[in-house]
Order: C-alpha cells, then sequence, then structure tokens
C-alpha cells in the first residue's frame, strides 16, 4: 500500500499527537523529526524509531531531505508560516498547525505558494476530520432541527498566568483568539455555509474581551452575522474555562456537540455523543471509534497527497477556508483591542520565500532628475489597511527587483500612507526606493491645496521629499500656470522633484508645457492617465481620463512623454473569468471595459499568449511596457502571487507591429 513519508518540525505536544495519529493511519508513516534542541530531538526519535539520520537539528536540511513527501509543523506560532514556505519551496507537501499565519495575508501567501508548487497543504484543524463532523452536517442537512438561526460555541480554559509562556507572551503571539479561537470560528462558518458545501464568510464581526497584562488577549467573546441571516457567537479564552461545546438552534429545534474539539487528543477511542433536541425531546446519538483523534487528520491529509490534491475535501480545512478564518480572526482581534508584534508600528516581521524562484526580476531605469532608479512596473499603494498586511507584499516587491510606489493623500482617508510611511521606515529603504505622491484631488484641486497636502503626504510617508510629484485630477476652472507655479515653489523649496498631472487631458498638459516653457519654469514630464490595451468606457471612478486614444498616443509618441499607466492591466479584464468577477459590481472589468473591441483585444492578446506561453494578462500588462514612448506601469497586487502573476510579462519583448495589432491599429 502506497504511503506517505512524513516528518515533523518541532517535537510539542501537538506533534506527539499527530505522531501517534500518523502510526494509525494506514496511509501515513513517520520518518523524521527536527528540532534544535538534541535532547527533545532525541526523546522523541526514540519515542517513535526514528532512525538516527532522519533526526536532523537544522530545519532546512529536514525540508530537503529526499525521502520525505511531507512536512508537518508544530512549532511556536510566529513561525508557522515562515517554516511552511520554507517546506513548501523545498517541493514539499504541508500540514501547519493553526493558525497557520499571525494574520490573513500571511496564510494567503501559503495558499499561493502550494498553488504556485502544485503541492498540498492543509492547516490542520483535526477536529473537522472526525467522523462527529461529518454526522453532524447530516443531521442539519436533513431538516431535522429546521432552518438553521443561530450558532454558538466556545473553547475555552483557564491557565495560569504567566508572562513568558506562549499562552501569554507578545512574542510568541499568544492570546486565545490565536491559539483556540480558530476553532467556534471555523465551526460557526462551516455550519453557516452548509448549504454550499464550503465556509462562509460573516458579513460582520464584533466582540469584546479582557485583555492580560502582558497585551494579549485572555478572554474574548466575538458575534458574527453572515449574509443568509445566520447569526453566530463565538468564545474563546486562555484563562477561563468554558463549556467547549457547538450548539445549533433551528427553527424546530437544536443540535448539540458536547466534545466537538478535542475527543480521544491523546490516546483512542474518541468517542463522541450527538444531542438533537425537537419539540422539547431529547435523542442522543453515540458514535463510537476506538482510532485516537489525530489518526482522521493523518489519513485524510495522506489520502488527499496520494491522490494528488492540493487542499482537503470538504468538510476539512480548505484554502479559502483558512484565509477566511484567519481574516475573522483578524477583525476579532482588532474589536478586542490586541495587536500581534507584526502589526505594530516599526514591525519587522519579514518573510523569505513569497516569490517563487524562477521569475524574471523587474527592470528599472534612470530618469533624468530623479535620484534613485525607477521600476518599469509600480507598486500601487492603496489597498493595505495595516502594516501586517502591507509588509508582506513591499517586501515580496523589493525581492522581486521593484522599488517604486504610487500613494495619493486621499487614499484610505489617508491611512495607505501612513502605512506605507511606517513600512519605510521601519525597513530603513528611504534612500533606496522611489515614491511617487499624489495630492490636489477634487474638490481640494487648487494651486493653495497642493503644499498643504504635500506636507502632511509626506509627514505620513516618513520621507523630506517627493521624488515623483502628480497632481490627482486637473481643474480646468484654474488657469494652468497657477499649477505650474504653485509647483515651481514647491521644487524651490526642495518639497519634490519632477511633477505631472494625473486624468488630465493632453490638451491641458501642452498648454502646462507651453506655460512652463515661456516663462523658465519646470514643465510636467509624466503623464498619469488611464492606458491599458483595453479602452475604459466607462470611467472607473468620477474624472478618469483614458490614454488609449489615437490622439493621445499620437501625442505621445511624438513627444516621447514618459507616461505612468494607472488600472494598466484594465482591473483584470484579461483574467479568466472567474478571477476578473471578483471586484463589486460598479467597478468590474466588464462594467467599465466591456465593449465588442475590447472583446476583440482580449481575443488577440489570447491568441498572442499561446504562441509565447504566458497569460493574455501577461500579454496586456507587456503592451503597455511595449510602447514606443516611456511607458510605465502601475499595477495594484494585493498579495504575493498577485505580483509573481505579473512577472512573466517581463520577458516579452513585443514587436511594435505586435503593440499596433493589439490594439486594433493594424
Amino acid at each position: 500500500m502506497a504511503q506517505v513519508s512524513w516528518g515533523i518540525i518541532g517535537p510539542g505536544a501537538i506533534a506527539q499527537n499527530f505522531a501517534d495519529g500518523v502510526a494509525q493511519a494506514p496511509s501515513a508513516r513517520l520518518r523524521a523529526i527536527a528540532s534544535r534542541s538534541g535532547a527533545r530531538r532525541k526523546a522523541f526519535g526514540d519515542l517513535h524509531a526514528i532512525a538516527d539520520d532522519m533526526r536532523f537539528d537544522d530545519y532546512a536540511a529536514l525540508c530537503a531531505a529526499p525521502d520525505i513527501d511531507a512536512i508537518h509543523i508544530t512549532t511556536p506560532h510566529p513561525f508557522h508560516a515562515e517554516l511552511a514556505l520554507m517546506a513548501l519551496r523545498a517541493g514539499k507537501h504541508v500540514s501547519v498547525e493553526k493558525p497557520a499565519g499571525l494574520n490573513a495575508a500571511e496564510v494567503t501567501v501559503l495558499v499561493e505558494a502550494a498553488a504556485q508548487e502544485n503541492l498540498f497543504f492543509m492547516e490542520a484543524y483535526m477536529y473537522l476530520l472526525h467522523p462527529q463532523i461529518a454526522r453532524m452536517i447530516e443531521i442539519l442537512k436533513s431538516g431535522e432541527i429546521g432552518e438553521i438561526t443561530h450558532i454558538r460555541a466556545s473553547f475555552g480554559f483557564n491557565a495560569p498566568f504567566d508572562a513568558a509562556s506562549r499562552l501569554y507572551d507578545p512574542a510568541l503571539a499568544g492570546g486565545g483568539i490565536l491559539d483556540v479561537g480558530g476553532y467556534p470560528v471555523s465551526a460557526a462558518r462551516l455550519i453557516a455555509g452548509i448549504d454550499e458545501g464550503a465556509f462562509a464568510n460573516p458579513v460582520s464581526v464584533t466582540g469584546t474581551g479582557v485583555l492580560a497584562q502582558t497585551g494579549v488577549d485572555a478572554v474574548a467573546y466575538g458575534l458574527l452575522k453572515f449574509a443568509n441571516g445566520i447569526t453566530a457567537e463565538v468564545a474563546c479564552a486562555v484563562a477561563r474555562n468554558m463549556d467547549n461545546t457547538i450548539h445549533v438552534t433551528g427553527t424546530k429545534g437544536s443540535l448539540t456537540l458536547p466534545d466537538p474539539w478535542v475527543p480521544g487528543r491523546n490516546a483512542g477511542p474518541s468517542d463522541t455523543t450527538i444531542q438533537v433536541t425537537v419539540a422539547g425531546e431529547t435523542r442522543e446519538e453515540h458514535l463510537s471509534h476506538p482510532e485516537m483523534l489525530f489518526k482522521f487528520e493523518a489519513e485524510a491529509a495522506s489520502q488527499a497527497i496520494l491522490a494528488g490534491q492540493v487542499e482537503l475535501p470538504y468538510p476539512g480545512m480548505s484554502h479559502l477556508g483558512s484565509i477566511g478564518n484567519t481574516a475573522v480572526l483578524d477583525q476579532w482581534r482588532g474589536a478586542v483591542g490586541y495587536k500581534t508584534f507584526a502589526e505594530k508600528d516599526g514591525a519587522r516581521r519579514i518573510l523569505a520565500r513569497c516569490i517563487p524562484s524562477g521569475l524574471p526580476t523587474v527592470p528599472s531605469v534612470t530618469v533624468k532628475d530623479v535620484p534613485n532608479l525607477m521600476s518599469r512596473l509600480v507598486m500601487g499603494c492603496d489597498n493595505r489597511d495595516t502594516l501586517a498586511q502591507g509588509a508582506i507584499v513591499w517586501d515580496a516587491w523589493m525581492d522581486a527587483g521593484g522599488n517604486t510606489f504610487d500613494t495619493g493623500f486621499v487614499y484610505g482617508g489617508g491611512l495607505h500612507e501612513a502605512v506605507l510611511g511606517q513600512w519605510i521606515k521601519s525597513r530603513g529603504v528611504a534612500r533606496d526606493i522611489t515614491v511617487i505622491a499624489k495630492g490636489a484631488h477634487t474638490p481640494y484641486c487648487t494651486p493653495r491645496a497642493i503644499e498643504a497636502q504635500l506636507d502632511i503626504s509626506l509627514e505620513r510617508l516618513t520621507l523630506d521629499h517627493a521624488p515623483i510629484y502628480i497632481m490627482h485630477r486637473d481643474n480646468p476652472d484654474v488657469p494652468v500656470g497657477e499649477f505650474v507655479e504653485a509647483l515651481a515653489r514647491l521644487k524651490d523649496k526642495g518639497k519634490i522633484g519632477i511633477w505631472g498631472g494625473s486624468n488630465w487631458s493632453i490638451e491641458r498638459f501642452g498648454q502646462a508645457v507651453a506655460y512652463a516653457n515661456a516663462h523658465d519654469l519646470p514643465a510636467p514630464r509624466i503623464l498619469n492617465n488611464n492606458l491599458s490595451l483595453a479602452v475604459m468606457t466607462k470611467p472607473v471612478w468620477d474624472g478618469c481620463v483614458t490614454s488609449n486614444t489615437p490622439q493621445t498616443l499620437e501625442y505621445l509618441r511624438e513627444n516621447n512623454v514618459m507616461h505612468l499607466s494607472w488600472s494598466s492591466q484594465a482591473r483584470g479584464y484579461f483574467l479568466p473569468r472567474a478571477l476578473r468577477d471578483r471586484l463589486p459590481e460598479d467597478t468590474r472589468p466588464e462594467t467599465c471595459y466591456g465593449s465588442p473591441e475590447n472583446a476583440e483585444r482580449r481575443r488577440r492578446a489570447r491568441e498572442l499568449a499561446a504562441t509565447y506561453g504566458v497569460s493574455a494578462h501577461n500579454i496586456a500588462t507587456a503592451w503597455v511596457l511595449g510602447q514606443s514612448f516611456p511607458s510605465f506601469a502601475l499595477i495594484g497586487p494585493r498579495s504575493p502571487g498577485e505580483i509573481a502573476s505579473t512577472l512573466p510579462a517581463l520577458d516579452l519583448e513585443l514587436t511594435q507591429k505586435e503593440v499596433a495589432w493589439l490594439n486594433l491599429e493594424a
């Protein structure tokens, strides 16, 4: 019988449980252990009869071991994502204890890495694989208790306070929500999504709790609401005993799991009971299972690996289930008031290996009067709300060769500039990167507003000047010369370098150039309009201007004007339908770019993509970069995986004939 050879990193209590589960699983066998503690490594190896040459003191060595198929990670929380990435990039299937990452952004990276490497990845919620969960689903779907209306789930225990223990130490991401809060949250999401056979994401998350002296959550209570009207109460604690049950209320009755989380954790049997109450009458189902709890998890994971699957089937924790679960934990912690060390101002948590190897790096060029190089792709910074979210993307961006960042005074009401500034300061990269600052957005698009907004932006960004400054909008009611003079004063003060306009017409841009030249003032050098292979048919936002018109393209070509295109990838218009339909209805690609002409452009992009062995999305990006004038593409990836999916475009050098053909110009 085929078996998966497992290695374990971190020989703690859960590792012992998993090893015992592997011993009972027909499809699995334990071959290796890695620990930096010689004593723990020996004790674990002796207990489980692991060969001496398969006892590693180095995690990377275990990941590189050719005889190991899969790795289970049981270290403290802060090391889960780092080690899971190490194992995945080494070609190993991965099971990692919960939480898989300290936040949803980290878990997203793991899911992306598994997909990139075509490997199995599982966040190890072992209780989901116990047969009582499948039986619970059968009962709930049968309609015996009617339509589900409310869920109550809790997991709490009372551990004596010890500031140095992993449960209370903020350096180890302690607290109840990250330690056991994922159990009740995953149960609520599982039950709320039963009709769809997937974990449902709540539309609202609120909560309260009590923080320990160390700042981690000691006790936490949360309220979830789902789009289908189901509500849920969740609770967890490391400093308070709770009933540790799942209770589901329906229109006809209720269902209770008295022992949902750890039946038979340390040894079999893992017998359980399900209680169903209808019309005041309660019946009990007794489920007998001689196996210990972790056998079901080890067997399910091993069978999935042997079958070539990259994730567990329902009701196991899926990839999207893990991302959604951690997103709820993020919101719950926010409501309680607990930030992990990765989310605090100044944090320097850096995950390596977020970008897969073998991809092209982002090229950079010299731009006159800009001190640092400027990458041809530019990172848009209008979608990261916390340092933890932003750091993962921006660290990966630097790893990929990118060094240029675009931000704006109005993004996130100023939050996004501030988050980028936190990252710049914590990484110490102010002298290594190029930041494009934007201000003067409607209705504050006046010469007088520019300097006041710029000063605020620079303070948020922790910079003393903006090497590139772009007016976010034009105001035709203001004589163009007033803008030129205002920006010249800022340049004289050393607050900006070169400047330009976003969503400006070529007529106004040309007038600004003429005025500046006539008065010996710095002229605008960069136009920042939408330029994508798909022509914008409905403005994404009020006041938006496209540069993909014959007149504008001719102007840019004849005058060799530097152009920075926003929405250079047409909001995903060239992606497969399932991916491009994720945005809100009013700004979806088909809403803003749908037309017969663009459909033909997409068809041609797909045709050319097949020739080059890339995606149509890559062809669209290469089209922007392939213009005969200096053309830069602004992209807005929300994860390292979205960066990685763009990079193959950089190996393409489209001919001018191909550029014209794609745009229906020939």
